[in-house]
């Protein structure tokens, strides 16, 4: 395929007149941030936050930013997707240093830039998907060696990043990635063995997750250990090789065992109880903007309820009529996504639709099953919806791409 340099740009901006815009998608993300801020605005009204009008800040500049990917062809970035990755790679690095990154909570995810606070992982998923498609595109993939090759050269250049948002520790940053990476290698047609290995892979990480688990509670118990967080400050995870730490293993119990862990409801698992009295409380037609009393009056913890659990705030004031529009308008986007990956003309345009696409699916995925019950409790946002500044730049640019995919699929035979 013909690469386009930064030196062609100009010819590049050229033919944007011709290219023709998808409303679909920009309807469904209009939408999709139009319920975002309301119920922003709703889960803080008891405490007057003014995280909505930040929001409302957010999302004009990450239309901008939307709008000015969308212009260029989207080839441009093929030609420097490995400078976008070594620079996405050094504020990773930076958020590590003490006095540089911002520890809240015990993790260093942020750098303060005074006006706002800057979340490296969410770069570094935009880095990820373009070196992806970028080494796909560069190599071929078909015999064993030539595949081994691409996944050697992939496990290198996705293995770093995630290996640096994990030492933040930022465990829901990471478990996105490797979904999309696995989408864009599917289309590319790999070996077979290859998704076999992964699946056998991915069976041992479970088996070694569970047996891990299993020795927790064990050693707990027989030291007579809390498992209260702010109590244990630790006391497994410095005995164990398996890369978790106890907070983490205490999530993974409060899905599989909560009588373990938490018998009370009222430690590790109060939030994922209270957010099934919200989602559930909300019925068919909800109880009314602004009129839901779990967020209202702090059942549904205030820290929580604007961010990672804003759609059981949807489906406590909307009901399920609210909830199921707001799936609708995400399905809308996927759905979309996937079709614009299909009219791509070149293999490029098809893994960076595809790779977004199912970023995005992953995040609406485990956002709303954590808030019912169905998996354990991450911490992913909600694209568009979430209240989060660096979250809602990287989605617009993100899905930026994805409309310039389909304005300029028919630049070249």
């Amino acid at each position: 395929m013909n690469l386009i340099s930064p030196l062609d740009y100009l010819g590049v901006l050229k033919t944007t007149t011709r290219a023709r815009w998808d409303a679909v998608t920009p309807f469904a993300l209009i939408g999709l941030s139009l319920f975002g801020v309301a119920f922003i605005y709703s889960a803080q009204l008891s405490v007057r936050g003014s995280d909505w009008i930040k929001q409302l800040v957010f999302l004009f500049v990450g239309a901008g930013l939307y709008v000015g990917v969308s212009l260029i062809d989207y080839r441009f970035w093929l030609g420097i997707a490995h400078w976008i990755y070594a620079f996405a790679m050094v504020p990773l690095l930076l958020v590590l240093i003490p006095g540089v990154g911002s520890e809240v909570f015990g993790s260093q995810r942020w750098i303060d830039l005074g006006f706002f606070s800057f979340q490296p992982s969410e770069t570094a998923k935009v880095a990820v998907l373009l070196i992806t498609a970028s080494t796909l595109i560069r190599n071929e993939v078909g015999t064993i060696r030539q595949s081994l090759g691409v996944l050697g050269k992939l496990a290198l250049a996705v293995g770093f990043p995630m290996l640096l948002v994990l030492l933040q520790p930022d465990l829901k940053s990471a478990i996105v990635l490797p979904p999309m990476v696995f989408s864009m290698l599917y289309v590319s047609k790999l070996s077979a063995r290859f998704y076999a290995a992964a699946l056998g892979a991915f069976v041992l990480l479970i088996g070694v997750i569970a047996w891990d688990s299993y020795r927790y509670v064990r050693f707990m118990d027989a030291n007579g250990y809390s498992y209260d967080e702010k109590q244990n400050r630790g006391k497994y995870e410095a005995t164990s090789w398996v890369p978790l730490h106890d907070y983490q293993r205490n999530r993974i119990l409060a899905f599989v065992a909560p009588e373990t862990v938490d018998p009370k409801g009222t430690g590790i698992t109060y939030n994922l109880n209270q957010s099934l009295i919200t989602v559930g409380s909300g019925g068919l037609t909800g109880k009314g903007w602004q009129q839901g009393t779990q967020a209202q009056l702090g059942y549904l913890p205030r820290s929580i309820a604007h961010n990672d659990f804003i759609f059981s705030v949807i489906s406590e004031e909307l009901g399920f009529v609210g909830s199921i529009t707001v799936l609708g308008l995400f399905g809308l986007v996927l759905f979309n996504g996937i079709r614009i990956a299909g009219l791509a003309r070149d293999r490029f345009g098809t893994l960076i639709a595809l790779g977004v696409t199912v970023l995005f699916m992953v995040h609406v995925f485990v956002n709303v099953a954590m808030t019912i019950g169905l998996v354990p409790i991450t911490g992913i946002p909600l694209p568009f919806i979430s209240y989060g500044g660096s979250f809602v730049l990287s989605c617009c640019l993100l899905q930026g791409l994805v409309q310039s995919v389909y304005r300029f699929r028919k630049d070249f035979a």
